[in-house]
């Protein structure tokens, strides 16, 4: 990412600080408190991979490609995908090449996205046998809610180009909406969940929370399958409670929630973040190093944004590119205790990694200096009220959403898979990543525009776009909402195989986008975190699925 310089700002300048008030943790210390009950987990371990034995027998019993299908959705609906890869794999093989010629909506639709789900290009055209003369969607499929929401959860994962798939999702929205009324459960809920936000943008984890009891309620459940998400889902549960125990005594010993009390503190919520980025066990270490640089981020985001001088925020970003104990003495006096730890942090984080993996610390550092210049670069158009082109916003304010920094992070614990290539790759800002940081930025622009305005924070690009193309707030709005339709285009287009990186890794990506359609849909959940936020955190985090 190019360096950019920054400008010597007088010293005797009068101090004026932005002191947005944010509430305090909604969490307390509750996680530190907790105990796993041992007894219960071996007893459910044991019958959760008795389970899974009998599940993939399933597997291979079923030769009916419709019910393969149906069997793979129910899975990863479930989350329980990451215990049967070798199966689906050899499933979407034959789900590759079956005979689709006399599918319906339904089946059509379900098959190009199980497919392209994995990274294996359909062709759209397949849904041109469900068109008109007159070029439009069939008035016969009206009232097939089934083929309806398959297809519209289908042409999610469109890609540029694809007119045949802007026009489903027009045609499913109205119809499925209209529909509502008369549908009984569980169809009622399914359709009203993915109308919120389609199955391809939802947080994987939380959907599996609300997933199992849909399940349960289905026509051809399987037993089996429901008991093992259920199992599957406390065990996980279990375990995720334990790391953010392990985080919660971490950061109250750190003590800067306290000494920076200007800051949001919301270390639950970050952890939460970073769950729905990877939550299956082997990636344990993965998730409590990348909480902990998310948490420093933070910290980082309101110091820059909501307390210091643009003379304090000069000195703190000259010392993180210098990133040495010994620039602690230009450091205002305030953010020493911070700096110090930050440098202590990421030396701990270098310890915890194999001998053949610390470099990637290095490649972590460069992402954080770059994003302390960006926000410097906010901070000091905010106090010269310097309202950019958008294009040049972007060129900075993709840097400050720390995205960047959070990718290059989610790799940093993960093993071998994460090689130095794809830390290169992540360093040179490739185009899946720049897509996320487009819908992070302008998701985030547009729900927290109106509340920053009101506090003079910076610029935002919604600012930019009204200033640059003459528009009004609404008409900039929906603009940039199309730039975010068009950055998810991006995201699908790079997800196909082949991918630059393994999918394995690109697939986090994908997750930290998601996060963001849920944290920004409406408001800013992750700052008003006794919102949504509370609930979607006690879904996932406290309160385990009855079995």
């Amino acid at each position: 990412m190019e360096k950019q310089s920054t400008s010597l700002v007088a010293s005797n300048e009068e101090i004026v600080r932005k002191t947005s008030k944010y509430h305090p943790s909604v969490w307390g210390d509750y996680f530190i408190q907790h105990i796993s009950p041992t007894l219960t987990k071996e007893v459910s371990v044991k019958r959760a991979e008795e389970l899974k034995e009998q599940i993939k027998k399933l597997f291979q019993e079923t030769s009916d490609v419709l019910e393969l299908m149906n069997l793979v959705d129910s899975i990863q609906l479930l989350g329980l995908d990451y215990h049967f890869e070798k199966e689906i794999n050899a499933a979407l093989s034959l789900i590759f090449v079956a005979d689709a010629k006399n599918y319906g909506l339904y089946e059509t639709s379900l098959r190009f996205r199980l497919l392209r789900q994995h990274g294996t290009y359909l062709s759209a055209d397949v849904f041109n046998q469900f068109i008109d003369e007159e070029g439009s969607f069939k008035s016969t499929l009206n009232e097939d809610v089934k083929g309806l929401l398959s297809l519209y959860n289908a042409a999610y994962l469109r890609i540029h180009g694809e007119n045949i798939l802007d026009e489903a999702i027009s045609f499913t929205k109205s119809r499925l909406a209209s529909l509502l009324g008369k549908l009984e459960q569980p169809l009622v809920i399914l359709v009203s969940l993915f109308l919120e936000t389609p199955l391809c943008r939802r947080n994987r984890r939380l959907l599996t929370r609300k997933y199992i009891p849909i399940y349960q309620e289905v026509e051809r459940q399987n037993d089996a399958i429901l008991e093992f998400a259920k199992l599957d889902f406390n065990l996980l549960q279990s375990l995720h409670k334990e790391e953010l125990k392990e985080i919660s005594i971490w950061w109250n010993d750190l003590g800067l929630a306290k000494s920076l009390n200007f800051a949001r503190d919301r270390m639950v919520e970050c952890y939460y973040w970073i769950v729905n980025v990877y939550f299956e066990p082997q990636y344990s270490r993965a998730r409590l190093i990348c909480s902990k640089v998310i948490l420093f981020l933070a910290l980082m985001d309101d110091i820059y944004d909501n307390y210091s001088t643009l003379h304090e925020s000069q000195l703190l970003t000259e010392a993180i590119q210098r990133w040495e104990p010994q620039a602690i003495d230009e450091v205002p006096e305030y953010l020493k205790d911070f700096y110090l730890k930050l440098l202590r942090t990421f030396k701990d984080l270098e310890n915890e990694l194999e001998s053949d993996e610390k470099y990637r610390v290095s490649f972590l550092q460069d992402e954080i200096k770059a994003l302390s210049r960006s926000y410097f670069i906010e901070a000091k158009w905010g106090i010269e009220k310097y309202i950019p082109s958008l294009k040049e916003h972007l060129s900075n304010s993709l840097v400050s959403t720390a995205y960047p920094v959070l990718i290059c992070a989610s790799y940093v614990g993960m093993d071998q898979v994460a090689t130095k290539e794809v830390f290169e790759w992540v360093a040179r800002f490739p185009k899946i990543l720049k897509a996320s940081t487009v819908i992070c930025r302008l998701m985030d622009d547009v729900t927290s525009h109106e509340l920053e305005q009101e506090r003079e924070h910076a610029a935002s690009t919604v600012e930019c776009y009204m200033k640059e193309f003459a528009t009004n707030e609404k008409e900039a709005y929906k603009n940039l909402m199309e730039m975010v339709e068009d950055a998810w285009k991006d995201h699908n287009k790079e997800c196909l195989n082949p991918t630059q990186v393994p999918r394995l890794l690109i697939e986090k990506i994908v997750n930290f986008s998601r996060v963001i359609e849920e944290l920004y849909k409406y408001i800013d959940t992750f700052t008003n975190s006794k919102t949504t936020m509370k609930d979607n955190v006690y879904m996932l985090l406290v309160e385990s699925v009855l079995i």
